[in-house]
């Protein structure tokens, strides 16, 4: 299996790779689950505990994330060499040289556009034979899409939404409303709303002209929210003090969350109906849909303001997301606005390097799909076809299809 599970936030992407890691594990084979960041890893263990525990398979699951102290690090490594740990969920520490698995069989990739082709190669690598990959995506990336359609990756869609959300309200502010707009949000979170308020810069940078979530959450506490309880969190933290501001905020305790795009992914409050993205033109498409992800958890209508730096006019991106919650859409736009990337090599963006066919010409591209098949299937053999097989070996040792 090489398959992506596309669905957006709460469409039930954990529920099915837990799923698929039970098969594994009851076959005696170890399962990687790889996410993007140490707080996601740990809510994944959190949550795969409570799954797992009424199958009698919760010893078996083992969290290693890089903030771990070095005797647990050891103890860990231990456990999987060993097997006794047979679904293993980490962040980059699974790639790390240091883990010896005994018997990988299955990798669950989360958010998987937030590793590299190369991170994903060293991991698999680790099985020593080909394992099963699924990969899981609340937005599918371009590339993704590219490599869907060349038939290296199986997709399965996750349509559906939990029953009573509301679409989220996406609303552009320009830097002129920007004042009004907190007067306004500090009204709202006095009256038990949370408001998370993302900024793209942790600090304050001379080259860049955006905010930083530093400046913003002074400006905040002393000017808009004097009477409010208002946290900050981004990359630099410890990992104990991240996972210590989070639970706060979850808890009720924080009203408002200044934060970097350490919450881009996975984090759960289900109370957070607002959240206010600064200088909202530094983020990519794919990174606003996911940041406005983070509210709508619940069935409290949910607003989303995305606030533009000063003398900036929206663009396509931000008018996208403004107008659209379905990520497929936006990733399809977001295809036709930055190509799918080199299918050759490792780049993630750009222009397919393709010398006919287009990504949009989907006719062409069933055609040539179902002529790869039917070759197969008849069992042709390329030793016939002699120019075809030496473009096949040629380009077969320049792909990178992983």
């Amino acid at each position: 299996m090489n398959r992506l599970v596309e669905g957006d936030v709460g469409a039930g992407k954990t529920v099915v790779a837990v799923m698929a890691a039970v098969m594994a594990m009851r076959q005696n084979y170890q399962v990687a689950f790889m996410a993007p960041t140490e707080i996601l890893a740990k809510q994944h263990a959190e949550t795969l505990e409570k799954l797992l525990r009424p199958l009698g398979l919760h010893e078996q699951l083992l969290l290693l994330v890089g903030s771990m102290k070095p005797a647990q690090k050891k103890i860990a490594h231990e456990r999987i060499a060993d097997g006794s740990a047979r679904l293993i969920v980490g962040t980059h520490a699974l790639i790390q040289d240091s883990v010896d698995m005994q018997n990988l069989g299955l990798i669950i990739i989360d958010e998987q556009h937030r590793f590299g082709v190369d991170q994903r190669k060293t991991l698999m690598a680790k099985a020593g034979l080909m394992p099963h990959v699924l990969s899981l995506t609340a937005t599918p990336i371009p590339r993704s899409l590219a490599l869907t359609l060349y038939g290296e990756l199986d997709i399965s869609v996750l349509r559906e939404k939990p029953a009573g959300r509301l679409p989220i309200k996406t609303e552009l502010v320009l830097h002129g409303s920007r004042d009004a707009l907190y007067k306004n949000l500090a009204i709202l979170v006095a009256g038990g709303q949370q408001l998370y308020v993302v900024c793209p810069l942790i600090t304050e940078s001379d080259v860049l002209a955006a905010q930083s979530a530093e400046v913003v959450y002074e400006e905040l506490r002393k000017k808009y929210f004097k009477d409010l309880r208002v946290g900050l969190i981004h990359g630099k933290l410890k990992g104990e003090d991240k996972q210590s501001v989070m639970a706060e905020f979850a808890a009720g305790k924080l009203d408002v969350l200044v934060a970097t795009t350490v919450i881009e992914v996975g984090v759960d409050v289900p109370n957070a109906t607002l959240m206010a993205i600064e200088s909202a033109e530094r983020f990519g498409l794919a990174q606003l849909h996911q940041l406005r992800g983070r509210v709508g958890r619940d069935s409290q209508q949910s607003h989303c303001y995305l606030v533009l730096s000063p003398s900036t006019e929206p663009n396509k991106r931000l008018r996208a997301v403004a107008t659209s919650n379905d990520g497929f859409k936006l990733a399809e736009y977001d295809l036709e606005l930055r190509g799918a990337g080199a299918i050759y090599g490792a780049s993630q963006h750009g222009v397919l390097d393709l010398r006919v066919a287009k990504l949009s010409d989907t006719v062409l591209i069933a055609a040539a799909r179902s002529g790869a098949k039917t070759f197969v299937e008849r069992g042709e053999n390329l030793v016939h076809y002699t120019e075809l097989a030496e473009r096949v070996t040629k380009l077969r040792a320049v792909t990178n299809l992983n």
